[in-house]
């Protein structure tokens, strides 16, 4: 999936695909199980439409198995075809009303259908539904909704309850303080980033982020400092890359 740019680099798209780790229910028929197995690999090594295809026959096999409709759901979301995703991820919740993190789905399939209120009621919904295992994710799907509105109130409130809820959990403290950034608060935005480093000291896109914003309010020597560190986190990854050509800029 593409990701945006620009001061603070995006930690990912407006919604986190949650991986499909639960097991096919023992009672669908053992072909169903295998197409689904099947599906669930193609997907994560990003081989789309074969992953569509196994979680087609999946769903043949067992129509009524909310495992199989959230995977067919993801697959057709991962090609942009939103109306067969949100009616898979629909279907889903009917078999399933408490497969609460489907909701996560949902609301991304109709942001990204052009409804975006009905998305986000769909997140709000999985925000408050107490069987949710991780509200932080839903708390930072309603917080970069609304940024893309440029309701900047609202995202920063929904970013900051993300990052109540899970300190460890990057990818709020990037968009908190690209927000903050947006709106003039460049020092403030700093010293998230600098609350995310404690909580997460190894993660090199938080490292690198907290570099350029320090370049942002020219601590110069605090920047080096903090984007030497990334290179050394991800030496041979984007984020580390990213990081040396920014400290090769700062020496020119």
């Amino acid at each position: 999936m593409n990701l945006h740019h620009s001061l603070l680099r995006h930690a990912a798209p407006l919604l986190l695909l949650a991986a499909l780790a639960a097991p096919a229910p023992a009672q669908s028929p053992p072909d169903a199980e295998m197409h689904f197995t099947t599906g669930v690999t193609h997907l994560r090594e990003g081989r789309v439409d074969l992953a569509l295809d196994e979680f087609k026959r999946a769903a043949k096999g067992d129509p009524r198995n909310p495992y199989f409709q959230k995977g067919l759901g993801q697959a057709y979301a991962a090609k942009g075809e939103w109306a067969p995703a949100i009616a898979a991820f629909r279907k889903a919740l009917e078999l399933n009303p408490y497969y609460v993190d489907t909701r996560n789905d949902l609301g991304y399939a109709l942001v990204m259908s052009g409804d975006r209120e009905g998305g986000k009621k769909e997140f709000l919904a999985a925000f408050s539904d107490p069987m949710n295992p991780a509200p932080e994710i839903s708390a930072y799907n309603l917080g970069r909704a609304y940024l893309e509105e440029k309701n900047y109130s609202d995202a920063v409130s929904w970013l900051h309850t993300s990052v109540t809820r899970n300190k460890a959990y990057p990818a709020p403290y990037l968009l908190l303080a690209e927000t903050l950034v947006a709106t003039g608060r460049g020092d403030e935005a700093v010293l998230q980033l600098e609350a995310a480093v404690r909580e997460v000291p190894k993660d090199a896109e938080l490292l690198l982020a907290l570099g350029r914003a320090y370049l942002k309010v020219g601590k110069l020597a605090q920047a080096r400092m903090r984007l030497d560190d990334a290179v050394r986190a991800d030496p041979a990854g984007p984020f580390g890359r990213a990081a040396a050509e920014q400290l090769q800029a700062i020496a020119k």
